[in-house]
């Protein structure tokens, strides 16, 4: 299959509970795969606090609010694809005693408040986990190792980062659920790689398109610790405390960075980029994997609810034959784990 590598399509998205979303500027869909085989698609409006304020916008801040928007999205949509998996017994239309009293205390905007910690706690986890935590084990190395000397402490540190990200990334891979998950990412970027090249949007063609873009939220993540690796190689301090305040201090700072990397990167086509790209890649041979054709009409449906592929295949100066539809195939069981397991979101997301 002949690739025509086109400009930017602009689209992104994540896979949720077997399923896709797809987010086209302001409106995004959410295609669901139901245990009886049916799809369900929701289309709605998300404008986000990036578009509030042109402030916001501005190169190496927009990154900031660009992620906080793409998380706040990724549980939404997330919570909406569970529903259609709640077992039937633990389901009730009464609310518990905890959504009560937030129902009572925040009315209305008690879905925001429950939104908006679960973004902050998210924050405050990862922070920790892949901050300070490789920060604190190499202070102790320091101390209690003789040849460890405070010029090793960001080394060792940035060592510990990747060790933990692979490790997590590799464990949570396992998991039956994820696993799924993985593959509907998998869908998720071969249908914007297959548009992107100038193909039309067919299961088919869709197969034969790449997994792996420069523009995932697995590269991002990944752009984010090399870039804290590289800073705090080179701003140093031997006062252990201002050591902690300064890797969370200088988190949006790194986050817009790698925003600006990622956004180059998901739009150009230079060899340098490209070679520095080329981690992100591999990452995501743990992250996405090949999905099944009933996983790919999902994500055809998702693209479809909110992007014209064929206007932009057309803009472009690709010529298409007519599509023909087709009934979908290799429809397979949900697996049991669903009706006990829901963790895990896939997230992903594109600028």
């Amino acid at each position: 299959m002949r690739n025509n590598k086109l400009c930017s399509s602009g689209i992104g998205g994540q896979a949720v509970m077997e399923g896709i979303m797809m987010r086209n500027k302001e409106r995004y869909a959410v295609a669901v795969r139901q245990s009886d085989g049916s799809v369900v698609v929701d289309t709605q409006e998300y404008k986000g606090i990036t578009g509030k304020y042109k402030l916001f916008q501005a190169p190496f801040i927009r990154g900031i609010f660009s992620f906080i928007d793409s998380m706040i999205l990724g549980i939404k949509t997330l919570t909406f694809s569970a529903k259609f998996f709640d077992d039937e017994a633990d389901y009730s239309d009464e609310p518990d005693k905890f959504e009560q009293w937030l129902a009572d205390k925040f009315g209305d905007k008690a879905e925001k408040v429950i939104m908006g910690f679960t973004v902050v706690f998210s924050i405050i986890i990862a922070i920790g986990l892949f901050m300070v935590l490789p920060l604190f084990i190499a202070d102790i190395m320091e101390r209690y190792v003789s040849w460890v000397t405070p010029g090793h402490v960001p080394v060792i540190e940035g060592i510990v980062k990747m060790i933990l990200f692979i490790a997590y990334l590799l464990l949570i891979s396992l998991m039956n659920d994820i696993k799924r998950t993985f593959m509907y990412h998998g869908a998720e970027h071969k249908c914007i790689n297959c548009i992107e090249n100038g193909h039309v949007l067919t299961v088919e063609n869709v197969r034969k398109s790449s997994r792996y873009h420069k523009r995932c939220g697995t590269s991002f993540l990944l752009v984010v610790l090399i870039i804290s690796i590289v800073m705090f190689i080179l701003i140093r301090t031997d006062i252990v405390w201002l050591r902690y305040v300064t890797r969370i201090l200088l988190v949006p700072v790194i986050a817009g960075i790698s925003y600006e990397f990622i956004r180059k990167a998901g739009s150009s086509d230079n060899k340098i980029i490209n070679v520095l790209s080329m981690p992100g890649m591999w990452m995501q041979k743990i992250t996405t994997k090949e999905p099944t054709n009933d996983m790919i009409e999902v994500a055809i449906e998702a693209v479809e609810a909110v992007f014209d592929w064929e206007q932009y295949l057309d803009e472009n100066g690709i010529r298409r034959t007519p599509v023909r539809k087709v009934m979908p195939v290799d429809k397979q069981p949900l697996p049991k784990e669903y009706k006990k397991d829901r963790k895990g979101s896939g997230y992903n997301w594109k600028f």
